[in-house]
């Protein structure tokens, strides 16, 4: 469920080779074939191999690689979108950029005691897929920088202080997974969720009643709370489909941003501590959510974290301009490669 993350973490994702250099038509994937030459999906006509995904779920345990494989094939198709649309506008990246790029990646890669020929060897990796992945980068970055004022960067950091002030919530989760573009399926585990939600809601009402009828509000408070959470992660255990699920639903602290995707993020961060979420979908699937704990953040300035703005402001306009690449897109994911 976590996020993927940005440059740093798109090395170890390895999106850099998701996108050839020419428009291919798709081959089908058969039993035994190499990943580097099954086709995962295209993206108006623009292949995404299997072995980009490979790369991202390289290391992950078995029982979550299924979740990662949703989030790392939408990410690439995603980059793909974004790039292409680059490429229409023109925007350009020099040869002394790139090279500037590739050497700033080396000297990060030799702090880990590694060489950049290294690691690509060991990441199957061509120098010219890297590349071409590091002038998608700065084509990006350069985009940004033509659109992205200071002004507009201090706005949006001042409407939302959570994303930047080190604020922190405590979550449980159950996880409805449905295949991409099925509407039917997509509706049943609405239902589904809406159910558990009413049950976990009929658990913690029978709970409370049960106390003396003297109680105050701060001991019933507390038996609903209690209620509730015994409640969501029994069903959690046996009805959702995340890795979480032998925790109760358990996703630990995270931030406002750069670790759940956008949509259960935002959830999470409206609810308060014992409340329970309407039903959320992203590329996961539906979910519903259970906030336990809530940690304040501290005052912060601007420019103390002027950057990370950014970083999450341009974040949220490639999302943006992703959905509406998408609507008028020609994807097609070959689910045999799977």
């Amino acid at each position: 469920m976590r996020l993927l993350g940005s440059l740093g973490a798109a090395l170890i994702v390895l999106e850099i080779s998701a996108v050839s250099a020419a428009a291919q038509e798709p081959k089908p994937a058969s039993n035994g074939a190499s990943p580097a030459t099954t086709v995962a999906a295209t993206v108006n006509g623009q292949v995404i191999s299997e072995l980009a995904i490979q790369r991202g779920l390289k290391g992950l345990p078995s029982e979550n690689q299924a979740q990662a494989r949703v989030g790392i094939l939408n990410h690439l198709i995603d980059q793909t979108l974004l790039d292409q649309y680059l490429l229409q506008l023109r925007v350009e990246v020099t040869p002394k950029d790139l090279d500037a790029r590739v050497q700033e990646l080396r000297q990060e890669i030799k702090k880990s005691g590694k060489t950049l020929e290294k690691m690509l060897e060991e990441l199957t990796l061509t120098e010219e897929e890297l590349r071409n992945q590091l002038t998608a980068e700065l084509r990006w970055e350069k985009f940004t920088d033509q659109h992205v004022t200071e002004q507009v960067l201090r706005d949006y950091f001042t409407k939302n202080p959570e994303m930047f002030d080190g604020t922190m919530v405590h979550a449980r989760h159950i996880l409805i997974a449905f295949p991409s573009g099925d509407a039917k399926a997509a509706e049943q585990a609405k239902q589904k969720l809406l159910t558990l939600k009413k049950q976990v809601e009929d658990q913690a009402t029978g709970e409370t009643a049960k106390l003396p009828p003297d109680a105050n509000g701060e001991a019933r408070e507390k038996t609903r709370v209690r209620a509730i959470d015994n409640a969501f992660s029994e069903l959690a255990r046996k009805e959702s489909a995340c890795p979480s699920k032998k925790q109760g639903g358990e996703l630990g602290w995270f931030p406002r941003t750069g670790s759940m995707v956008e949509p259960f993020a935002k959830a999470a961060f409206a609810l308060k501590p014992g409340e329970m979420s309407d039903v959320v979908e992203t590329q996961f699937g539906c979910h519903l959510l259970l906030v336990t704990e809530k940690r304040p953040g501290k005052e912060t300035k601007f420019d103390d974290v002027k950057e990370v703005v950014k970083d999450v402001y341009c974040e949220r306009m490639g999302e943006a301009y992703c959905a509406q690449l998408r609507a008028k897109a020609q994807i097609s994911i070959n689910s045999t490669s799977k």
